[in-house]
């Protein structure tokens, strides 16, 4: 029986093809993944580790935990701290470390790094052992900064050239002094570093006389262990904590890890997927087959094959599908990962030096996952085929599907469809996070359930086409019978194309509905012309709120000035604006009392207030970080919004209480509205600063849903390869379609049908079949998108849904276009069969 497989197998290879195909393609999804996440894993891993070179013992200050009414504080590293630490047995040096937010521009204005990259830091001393200088000098006063060498080579800078930098708002212009090499991780990631001499950093990063952390360096011979007993003995345990060089570097490992993690599981579910659809491929082409092969079957079973010999040999032809197909992927994937890796290169994502790693893992999962996906998937068709009784099979009597496993087929996909439905249905009304899981528990339900309903569906749908088909004369009305005259194989086809469609409408559905929601949030919340902020998060200083409000035509602004604080025992954030302006700048809906900010009174948004069990006039007590507190009384209760929620007061009140007060926003209101002079105007008063963001309501809320629209980008590309191997199967089913129905066509050859005709009577076919399999994606998506919102809904009360009519006729036409393309090589091949030799033919 072995043998019996193996020639099988080589007899019907080029049938077998585009099972190999598409099973490849899963396989070189799912080892590209692997190869391309542990390569970047390892390379961040060992430069991260190259980073604590000059490390062998840190000391960080511990945070102190709130506890009751007081705020938790983290306390300060002194310079009596950075020289105990030196002194300490053991320690040969102790650098004080000092770092922050730093944004370089080129030499164009613009941020380089992205700004959630660009870091900052002090030089310690004439040299610094962290940072070996490649050119120039280390950095003396404010007006000097020495920058990595990566940077410079981007940007074009050298020794010399004045920079423009921005720490916390206001632009600064020093001259490079020296430029140096650095092992740091986000320099290797594509960020930028600066240095300043350590008085100037810690002026600039709100530090003075302190640091962030103390790096002390071991004497030769002693132990990072027994370095590291020493400072806990020298400095304490309750203020400061002690991590040895090693465990540093074993920490940033298991972060880099867990953050390649999200990565590869996402790239995982795609690569799962596609393979998903392969499944549906496999399971036909074994199908029509063994169908194909029948006389041969019951030949095998007359001649004393059992039933589970011929099933293990349709498992051994599978086996050795599967085999070939995870090599090929294996390689496949392995030149997928290495390309991935020079493309984010390409795109500025710059990864670190570092060999491709292919471990045992990736190898062993690629080969199983190509052997387990096709074995399962033959493992049906393979159990059929020993059900045909020999004296049937040898007689062409086929088995054909009987009405009670219709019955039961058609009985079993309705149930698992309304309960999908239901589940769907019930999750909708659940709130937020709680109907995640019942939401994709009934998707999985109703798309099993619509798949074993296929069959069952195809008739009437296919049937709706028929008014259509008639103006193609006989070769459309072939290609509607031939469409239906095997309902599994043409639900199996349309399958494919229908599962990666619902994914991709459900992801445009709700990517519509979401930008149409910030839209409206952007333009019903704020009534101010331009929202400030820095491009990276970080706080502004103050200073910004003071430059706009100075610049010509700018009537009104107010910071959002975000203050921890503690009330009632638990930590809450308290933003304080400017109380006279609030008004005119937010157009907040009141739910009760009055929107006054001003002295003591503040405004609350609902959920914290029902939290609190606060409503208008109430009062209730503030507990600052210096120790301090105010009684407030609440005035009005607002419905709060992505872009504005929590309580609002007036800066005048928190802002004594904290030792460095920064703004996340500042809110503008001009007299002549958004303009692109006005804008001018607002980016010249801060300096054209590259790390500052104006913004309109526009850009705002395009900067707000940009993050769903690089997602659905991702999405679509992902779902391509799908796409692609929903493409195979269509392809391979009518190949094999057309070799099935070798004699028929013959036959229509010599009553009179064209080669024209049998081209077109293909072609049809596909296409009905791939509209077919488009119109229930798409149908499917849309309810899957019209579900989801409704759950986000519940946290996002502007959520509207909006069908994009345009994309999902897009969506049409691309079903439409793959059934063309599919029917290309089919159709060519039947309209040159040879029609004698086609009628001789078993």
């Amino acid at each position: 029986m072995f043998r019996t497989a193996l020639r099988n197998v080589l007899a019907h290879k080029a049938r077998l093809l585009m099972t190999v195909l598409a099973v490849m393609l899963g396989v070189a999804f799912v080892s590209g993944t692997l190869v391309f996440t542990n390569t970047i894993s390892d390379a961040f891993q060992k430069s991260s580790a190259k980073g604590f070179d000059q490390v062998d013992v840190a000391v960080r200050a511990k945070y102190q935990e709130d506890e009751g009414n007081t705020v938790g504080k983290t306390p300060e590293l002194t310079q009596a701290m950075l020289d105990k630490s030196a002194r300490v047995p053991g320690a040969a040096d102790a650098i004080g470390v000092v770092s922050g937010f730093t944004a370089i521009a080129d030499k164009n204005g613009k941020l380089i790094g992205g700004g959630f990259r660009s870091e900052g830091g002090n030089y310690w001393g004439g040299k610094d052992p962290r940072y070996p200088l490649k050119d120039g000098s280390a950095p003396h006063g404010a007006n000097q900064v020495a920058i990595d060498a990566d940077t410079a080579r981007r940007a074009g800078y050298k020794v010399g050239d004045t920079v423009r930098i921005s720490v916390d708002g206001p632009v600064l212009k020093p001259v490079i002094s020296g430029i140096f090499t650095t092992d740091d991780g986000n320099v290797a990631a594509g960020g930028s570093l600066a240095l300043f001499d350590t008085a100037t950093a810690q002026k600039l990063f709100g530090k003075a006389g302190t640091y962030d952390e103390i790096d002390v360096k071991a004497a030769s011979g002693t132990a990072q262990t027994a370095l590291k007993t020493s400072l806990d003995g020298a400095l304490g345990t309750r203020l400061v904590e002690t991590t040895t060089g090693k465990q540093l570097a074993d920490d940033q490992a298991q972060q880099i890890s867990s953050s390649m993690s999200g990565l590869k599981q996402g790239l995982l579910v795609f690569a799962g997927i596609a393979l998903f659809v392969g499944t549906f491929i496999i399971a036909n082409t074994f199908t029509m087959l063994v169908a194909q092969r029948t006389k041969e079957l019951a030949l095998l079973r007359a001649v004393g094959a059992s039933r589970r010999q011929v099933t293990r040999s349709v498992l051994i032809e599978a086996f050795v599908v599967g085999a070939v197909a995870g090599v090929t992927g294996l390689v496949a994937g392995i030149g997928i990962g290495a390309a991935l890796r020079s493309l984010m290169n390409t795109l500025g994502a710059t990864v670190p030096d570092g060999p491709l790693v292919i471990t045992p893992g990736t190898v062993a999962s690629a080969l199983a996952v190509g052997v387990v996906i096709t074995m399962l998937a033959a493992w049906l068709p393979g159990r059929r085929a020993a059900k045909i009784p020999p004296v049937a099979a040898m007689s062409s009597v086929h088995a054909k599907a009987t009405t009670k496993s219709l019955v039961l087929r058609n009985t079993l996909g309705a149930l698992f469809s309304a309960a999908g439905v239901a589940t769907v249905l019930a999750a909708t009304s659940m709130n937020g996070s709680d109907g995640q899981a019942p939401m994709g528990l009934g998707a999985v339900l109703l798309i099993i359930g619509v798949f074993i309903l296929t069959p069952l569906l195809s008739r009437p749908l296919i049937g709706a086409a028929a008014p259509v088909l008639r103006v193609f004369g006989v070769s459309g009305k072939l290609a509607r019978q031939n469409s239906v005259r095997n309902p599994r194989r043409t639900a199996a086809t349309a399958s494919a194309l229908m599962i990666g469609l619902t994914l991709i409408t459900g992801m445009t559905v709700m990517a519509g509905s979401l930008q149409k929601s910030i839209d409206k949030m952007a333009s019903s919340a704020i009534r101010a012309d331009y929202v400030v902020s820095m491009a990276n998060g970080n706080e502004l200083s103050p200073d910004v709120d003071k430059k706009v409000s100075a610049t010509e035509g700018v009537t009104a602004t107010s910071p959002l000035r975000n203050v921890y604080s503690r009330i009632d025992g638990t930590g809450e954030s308290l933003t304080g604006v400017t109380g006279s302006a609030i008004g005119e700048l937010t157009d907040l809906k009141l739910d009760s009392g009055t929107f006054k900010v001003g002295g003591t009174q503040a405004v609350v948004d609902k959920e914290t207030a029902k939290s609190h069990g606060w409503k208008a006039g109430s009062s209730f007590t503030a507990h600052y970080e210096d120790g301090r507190s105010s009684r407030l009384t609440v005035s009005g209760v607002y419905e709060g919004n992505e872009l504005i929620r929590g309580i609002l007061l007036d800066s005048a009140v928190v802002t004594p209480h904290v030792k460095d007060p920064g703004d996340m926003q500042v809110l503008v209101k001009t007299a002549d509205g958004a303009s692109g002079a006005t804008k001018d105007r607002l980016e010249k008063a801060l300096g054209s600063n590259p790390a500052i963001k104006v913004q309109d309501k526009k850009d705002l809320s395009n900067s707000i849903a940009q993050t769903f629209t690089l997602i659905l980008n991702m999405v679509y590309g992902l779902l391509a390869m799908a796409v692609v191997v929903a493409v195979l199967g269509v392809i391979n089913t009518l190949a094999m379609s057309v070799f099935e129905r070798s004699q028929e066509i013959g036959m229509l050859r010599a009553i009179g049908l064209d080669r024209k005709s049998v081209k077109r009577m293909v072609r049809l076919e596909s296409l009905v079949i791939s509209l077919f399999g488009g119109v229930l994606g798409i149908g499917l998506g849309v309810f899957f998108g019209w579900a989801a919102g409704e759950l986000l809904g519940t946290k996002m009360p502007t959520y509207e849904l909006v069908l994009p009519w345009t994309r999902m006729a897009v969506f049409l036409l691309l079903a439409a276009t793959v059934g063309v393309l599919a029917a290309l090589w089919p159709a060519r091949r039947a309209a040159r069969l040879n029609m004698l030799s086609a009628i001789k033919s078993d």
